[in-house]
């Protein structure tokens, strides 16, 4: 059974969030005071990492604290392996009451059935499960259930095209991302009642897993409206770019340029203007301040059932965004630092630090040895990540944790043919695309946008070896480290 005083964790997860889009993260143009207030009274990692730079191969990462070429869970579209045992699971079995609310993602569902589940640890009481708002999976989307309770659809509710990639999206009120935290806010009164508020029967976990700010770019219009009137268009910067960049670039990256997604979707950069790109990041934003509004929603509900101080409370994202940076939208087998940095913060009242920014490199697979072990749980030897634990107590040093961080990308959604590993220090990237003659070296310091691809560049030639050998190390250290070896032969 679960320690009695191990902490509640309530883990909450955007999907296709930025690093550079919370206020206390340097973004002005957005405003985010539930999250900015988390980020000062918690632990925040200014350089977290994911292990894909698309969903289920860096979900099944972080949710089992191993990486994707371990979990076999490489792609969007194919299945969690069954013997993979997932963070709620270890939780579960030591007493927890494990739920979630919104997206999972280990699996592909099929019309009108959730999509298939290993032994995950989530009770099914306590298990809403929506992959995303858009109605096409009828009854297994408890999104639509919850709509349709309210005498709703989500046909009725969604709005016209504002451009060719912007959308009136649902009324903030009857939002997926405002059922998320009403789920998650119902769970945490439920939880609070069942102990008498400070007194708890059993710990819980419970995993929110917002569909926004994903596209399709479709805040609800009162959001959007409201970043507009603050932000007028002409005001709103345009995506970084550099003319000509894409001539040193992969075909992977140009293919992308003229049709998103491998020619699926129509985010063609050559046909926006400089004002539909503006709205398309307007968009964006909007929805991440409506996310910030459910944030202090949930919050708010830990406050009032007397469950503040005993919450570890986590805010995160599964993976970045280009946003047209580098003349691209949305993702793919790209590693810029928009696809592949993205927010982290820790709260724990009178257990970490309050206010510590966190300069260390770290990586998503971090987190299930840390959750783990903050309830004195040790971290089974399956697991890869390295626990935080010590940076958040003030035991470690927060200016050091990893000497890189790795990033994997195997025919993970489109481009069948892109097979990449990505290896970040603190002063270079190095991505290679294996079976081609392709990739990327960046000198961070000198080209923190990363435009200056220096791959064929003879004067960093050194340099490239030096990484490529580094980043061939980290494929290989990172392979699975179970089973144990039993004997000497």
């Amino acid at each position: 059974m679960a320690d009695t005083d191990a902490p509640n964790i309530l883990w909450i997860c955007t999907d296709q969030q930025r690093y550079d889009t919370i206020g206390a993260l340097g973004q002005p143009l957005v405003r985010t005071p539930h999250i900015d207030k988390l980020i000062g009274e918690g632990v925040t990692f200014d350089r977290a990492y994911c292990q894909s730079p698309v969903c289920t191969p860096s979900r099944a990462s972080f949710l089992t604290g191993r990486y994707p070429r371990t979990t076999r869970c490489r792609q969007n579209g194919q299945s969690m392996p069954a013997t993979e045992r997932l963070v709620p699971r270890e939780l579960a079995d030591r007493g927890y009451v494990c739920g979630l609310a919104g997206k999972l993602h280990l699996a592909s569902a099929s019309a009108g059935k959730i999509e298939p589940r290993i032994d995950d640890g989530y009770a099914d009481e306590h298990f809403h499960w929506s992959h995303h708002p858009q109605d096409d999976w009828g009854h297994a989307n408890a999104y639509i259930e919850w709509l349709a309770s309210r005498g709703h659809t989500w046909d009725e509710l969604y709005g016209p095209a504002i451009s060719p990639w912007v959308y009136d999206g649902i009324p903030a009120e009857h939002h997926q991302t405002t059922w998320c935290a009403e789920q998650t806010s119902a769970f945490i009164r439920e939880m609070g009642a069942r102990g008498g508020g400070h007194v708890r029967q059993a710990p819980w976990m419970f995993s929110v897993n917002i569909y926004a700010p994903h596209h399709p770019f479709d805040p609800p219009r009162e959001y959007l409206d409201r970043y507009l009137a603050r932000n007028p268009l002409h005001t709103i910067p345009l995506p970084r770019t550099r003319p000509g960049e894409l001539d040193s670039k992969t075909t992977f990256m140009r293919a992308d340029h003229h049709t998103a997604r491998d020619g699926i979707a129509t985010y063609t950069v050559d046909q926006m203007s400089d004002d539909d790109k503006r709205l398309i990041t307007a968009a964006y934003h909007a929805m991440c301040e409506h996310i910030d509004d459910a944030v202090g929603t949930m919050l708010a509900a830990l406050d009032e059932s007397g469950q503040r101080d005993n919450t570890l409370v986590i805010f995160m994202s599964d993976h970045g965004e280009l946003l047209g940076d580098h003349d691209v939208y949305l993702k793919g087998p790209h590693f810029f630092e928009p696809s592949v940095h993205v927010p982290l913060t820790m709260r724990w009242p009178g257990r970490f630090r309050e206010g510590l920014r966190v300069d260390g490199l770290v990586e998503l697979v971090d987190l299930a040895p840390t959750l783990l072990n903050a309830a004195e749980i040790d971290t089974p030897e399956a697991m890869q990540g390295r626990s935080l634990l010590p940076i958040c107590t003030g035991d470690a040093d927060p200016s050091h944790h990893r000497d890189h961080v790795f990033c994997e990308y195997y025919n993970a959604w489109q481009h069948k043919d892109a097979y990449g590993t990505m290896l970040r220090t603190a002063d270079h990237k190095i991505v290679v695309y294996h079976g081609t003659d392709q990739g990327e070296l960046y000198d961070l310091r000198a080209d923190p946008d990363e435009f200056d691809n220096l791959w064929d560049d003879a004067a960093h030639a050194e340099t490239k070896v030096r990484l490529m050998k580094a980043c061939f190390d980290a494929s290989v250290f990172t392979m699975d480290p179970t089973p144990v070896r039993e004997g000497e032969f």
